[in-house]
């Protein structure tokens, strides 16, 4: 009895974007929403930088929990999507003048061909031996980039620098603050697609692909399809989340792309939690901000204090931010 009074305080209330959802939810997105929309007018322009940043790399983070967490793919090379993304933003806004905002659409399309071809081969390869050829992945790409058959448009090893956009129509904000909003809007746009994807049929056959794929083709799922689809929608998201990272930051270069991003981009998955589309935003803050902390408590120990405040996290939340929400509203639903 108890615990069909606790499903019905469950039921949802409210449909965002064709998606229902329960009371609680909708709350934490108002308030989110509400507090996204304050920022450029309360904080100083360095702090929207590098929330701005966090934005983007909540993107990528989503991108890789499509793959991981909804598909069961493991990847330890989406820093070579997110290299991707970039390097397409700077090549068409320095050498061929075209606007930033068609950037993003054009990094999310060669991203999705780029991980979709990489998917295809890759359908052979499972489990670690599949993290092994994205770990390839992610250590070749800074290298092709530093190649002289490709300097002219990368600038090989020195990279390429971007001027910075301004607001458009004369909207009152410094670039900062208006790149800050731009990426909001995009993320926003993102979190809604993937939501709304997980929630269709196909994101069903993606989790059933994860969770059983015999019986996922048993059921008439074209497994290797949605394996490949599901690796280029993931990259997609990275090369978005790449091309807003090149114009926010204004630069790019090979080094700024190795193995240590994509170990990053992974822990962000873990601590926000495996399998949750509103814990990625948590992934992004705690990529960002905590390898700043640990520099700031001792600059020469800054990696052992990052590996301590990873172990407190994980040990605290085992299973992510997400989880741990998650735990404390049905333990507060059942108090009532």
């Amino acid at each position: 009895m108890l615990q069909r009074s606790t499903e019905t305080r469950e039921v949802p209330v409210a449909t965002i974007a064709g998606v229902a959802m329960p009371a609680w939810r909708l709350i934490m997105l108002g308030a989110g929403l509400v507090v996204l929309a304050a920022i450029p007018f309360v904080l100083k322009n360095f702090y929207i930088f590098q929330i701005t940043l966090a934005i983007i790399y909540a993107i990528a983070i989503l991108g890789l929990n499509l793959l991981t967490g909804f598909n069961g793919q493991f990847s330890l090379g989406h820093s070579a999507f997110y290299a991707i993304g970039a390097y397409t933003a700077a090549i068409m806004m320095e050498n061929l003048g075209i606007s930033y905002v068609w950037t993003i659409p054009v990094a999310a399309i060669v991203c999705f061909v780029f991980g979709f071809l990489f998917g295809l081969p890759a359908l052979r390869l499972e489990g670690i031996y599949l993290a092994l050829a994205t770990f390839a992945l992610a250590i070749a790409i800074p290298q092709v980039l530093k190649s002289s058959v490709l300097e002219h448009w990368t600038g090989g090893v020195q990279g390429i620098v971007i001027i910075k956009p301004d607001a458009p129509f004369g909207l009152p904000l410094s670039s900062d603050q208006w790149l800050y909003v731009f990426s909001v809007l995009v993320a926003i746009v993102m979190y809604v697609c993937a939501t709304n994807l997980v929630a269709s049929r196909t994101g069903r056959a993606m989790i059933a692909i994860r969770d059983h794929p015999v019986a996922a083709s048993a059921m008439g799922i074209n497994v290797s399809l949605y394996k490949s689809l599901t690796f280029g929608v993931s990259a997609l998201y990275t090369g978005v989340a790449g091309a807003l990272g090149a114009i926010a930051i204004s630069f790019v270069a090979p080094d700024s792309f190795t193995f240590v991003l994509a170990v990053a981009l992974f822990v962000g998955l873990v601590v926000g939690g495996v399998a949750s589309i509103p814990g990625t935003l948590v992934g992004g803050l705690f990529v960002l901000f905590v390898p700043n902390i640990a520099e700031s408590v001792s600059k020469g120990l800054a990696g052992a204090v990052y590996g301590v405040i990873l172990l407190v996290v994980i040990y605290l939340m085992p299973t992510g931010a997400a989880g741990l929400v998650r735990l404390g509203i049905s333990k507060l639903v059942k108090r009532r």
